[in-house]
């Protein structure tokens, strides 16, 4: 699986199976109904969740919800500045906005709680890999705060989440099995994957793709197992932080 012409970015401070230092710091955003500021390591990822009246029109007159998202990456989140995506989203950008969607929407089993519209904005302030596992894990924690307002504030009789979820990346590097990848690793892994997996341990999306090579079964079952490992240390860190 290795690719000799890599070079092999050596980790400091921390073991192949280890997570980089994760926070999720509730309620920064004074005026959203719900917000966490994420960072495994050096990234970091603004998640506000806002509740909005109404729902798009292919959903009106049903009495159900909607839960979408957007992600940003600020101009200078990496080392040199990127242009504001303005006019025309990047594919890139969608994906991720699609996969933070579906991901949150697996935090419920239906949308009857009324036609409201949950929105969540992922801006990462700071890029060094993980971006979208990070804005994920940290919406989760905005999408949960934002339908506790919602109850407090009359407009629910019970929060519609059932679970919550999480994501990491996992990938090989000079055939070594790597959790929470740095960007350093990220761009020479020959193995690259995205995991998310919600609260009840079950899997809601794998994104995985050899990079520089091919990988096997077995070492695909490593890597799931790998990740595995570090979604529940964050579900550990997710309930600790909203105090269940």
């Amino acid at each position: 699986m290795a690719n000799p012409t890599h070079a092999d970015p050596i980790r400091v401070g921390r073991a192949a199976n280890e997570l980089r230092p994760v926070t999720l710091e509730r309620g920064v955003a004074a005026f959203a109904e719900g917000s966490c500021l994420v960072s495994f390591g050096a990234t970091r990822v603004l998640c506000t969740a806002s509740v909005e009246d109404g729902v798009p029109g292919w959903r009106r007159g049903r009495g159900e919800g909607w839960i979408t998202a957007e992600y940003a990456m600020l101009p200078r989140a990496t080392k040199t500045r990127t242009n504001r995506e303005r006019s025309q989203i990047g594919g890139r950008t969608q994906e991720i906005q699609r996969l933070i969607g579906r991901s949150v929407r697996a935090m419920i089993d239906d949308f009857a709680w009324g036609e409201y519209t949950l929105k969540i904005d992922c801006d990462v302030m700071q890029a060094d890999g993980g971006t979208r596992t990070a804005a994920i894990t940290g919406a989760s924690v905005a999408v949960f705060d934002a339908f506790a307002w919602m109850v407090a504030n009359g407009k629910l009789k019970r929060s519609p989440v059932k679970r919550r979820v999480a994501g990491v990346s996992v990938g090989v590097i000079k055939g070594e099995p790597r959790l929470d990848l740095e960007y350093i690793e990220d761009v020479v892994a020959d193995v690259d994957m995205n995991v998310v997996m919600s609260s009840e341990g079950g899997f809601v999306e794998v994104q995985g793709t050899g990079e520089n090579a091919t990988f096997s079964r077995d070492e695909l079952n490593v890597l799931l197992d790998l990740a595995t490992k570090g979604l529940l240390e964050l579900d550990a860190l997710q309930r600790s932080a909203l105090g269940l």
